[in-house]
């Protein structure tokens, strides 16, 4: 709960809305404040997905490219987003189906509805592959850049990335972000693909 906490507080300060219903995402993707999750040879995404979910915030997408080429390169193989961007209308109706998903409305949402938010897959990784992705997403929780939660129900890692990810490194050191509590021991199972179920 308290990464939820910080999640939407670092968000507000992003000055990130929530995005409504699928009008106002079209709307957002066509002014180019959402852009496509960058797929790859690198970096897969649920072929169950809907195609107008595949869209995260440009910094996102930034990082996204930037850890399935050093995951591929360490490990000659892609790793998948399993959620991407939700609206506040669609997390309603997660709610109904997801036990582990996060409120729709209030203080404190799921970061999803901001766009911030993706979801990669633990499913098919070896352990060597999810302790290499804790390391390096630690790494970047710790300079302040994005917040990770380790899910077990479905089986991924959560990650709200800000917009200090793809600022300068003089402006970065400026506005550290405290050092959160590590991700979880490994454990938990892995489930099917049912569509963008994983992830608050």
């Amino acid at each position: 709960m308290a990464s939820l906490v910080r999640q939407n507080e670092k968000t507000d300060a992003d000055h990130l809305e929530r995005i409504e219903n699928d009008e106002d995402l079209r709307d957002r993707i066509a002014r180019g404040m959402l852009v496509p999750v960058p797929t790859s040879s690198a970096l897969t995404i649920n072929e169950n997905l809907p195609a107008d979910r595949r869209y995260c915030r440009p910094w996102t997408a930034r990082f996204l490219t930037e850890i399935a080429r050093a995951h591929a390169t360490q490990f000659h193989r892609p790793i998948e987003v399993s959620s991407a961007v939700r609206t506040v209308d669609y997390q309603k109706r997660l709610i109904g189906v997801n036990g582990n998903a996060a409120a729709a409305e209030g203080d404190i949402v799921s970061p999803h509805v901001t766009g911030a938010t993706v979801d990669i897959a633990k499913g098919g990784l070896s352990v060597r592959e999810v302790y290499w992705m804790r390391s390096r997403l630690l790494a970047l929780q710790n300079q302040g850049k994005l917040d990770v939660e380790e899910e077990f129900q479905q089986a991924c890692f959560h990650i709200t990335v800000y917009k200090s990810y793809a600022a300068p490194r003089s402006i970065q050191s400026k506005h550290r972000h405290p050092v959160a509590t590590p991700v979880s021991a490994v454990g938990g199972s892995t489930t099917g693909s049912e569509e963008d179920t994983a992830g608050e």
